[in-house]
């Protein structure tokens, strides 16, 4: 008779929140102060990302695909005047990083990625390689 011991499934989400909370901190090392929620949807042909990212231009956004990882990065930058006397400041400004890992390899030359109301929509094809086959057995 032989005894594994085996982690609990709660270890393993804490690591994986630790890990995504490292890879979301920005260039120096800080926490990012900006956090946006995402879905993400999959279909036998590819996934869709949708991050809700009110008051971002398209032109403030980097988006990048490698391999199965997504990375959505960007800065948030807010008018304040020197000297405005704010009672409540709940809005965030600065620079952000979101980083996305996806069980298969993707198509990165076919991506498309469109920003409407706050919304990013981003569809990644899923590469040839990671779809699923039928095999035909041959007959002897």
């Amino acid at each position: 008779m032989s005894l594994y011991y085996m982690r609990s499934p709660e270890s393993f989400r804490s690591r994986r929140r630790r890990w995504e909370q490292m890879m979301n901190a920005n260039l120096e090392g800080e926490q990012s102060k900006v956090v946006f929620p995402i879905d993400v949807r999959e279909d036998e042909d590819a996934y869709t990302v949708y991050a809700f990212l009110p008051g971002i231009e398209s032109d403030d956004l980097d988006i990048e695909v490698v391999n199965g990882t997504i990375s959505i990065k960007g800065e948030i930058k807010l008018e304040r005047q020197e000297g405005d006397n704010y009672l409540i400041t709940e809005r965030p400004d600065g620079r952000f990083c979101r980083v996305v890992d996806l069980p298969d390899e993707l198509d990165s030359d076919n991506a498309h990625a469109d920003l409407k109301n706050g919304v990013l929509t981003l569809r990644v094809p899923k590469s040839e390689v990671s779809r699923p086959r039928r095999i035909k057995i041959a007959n002897n």
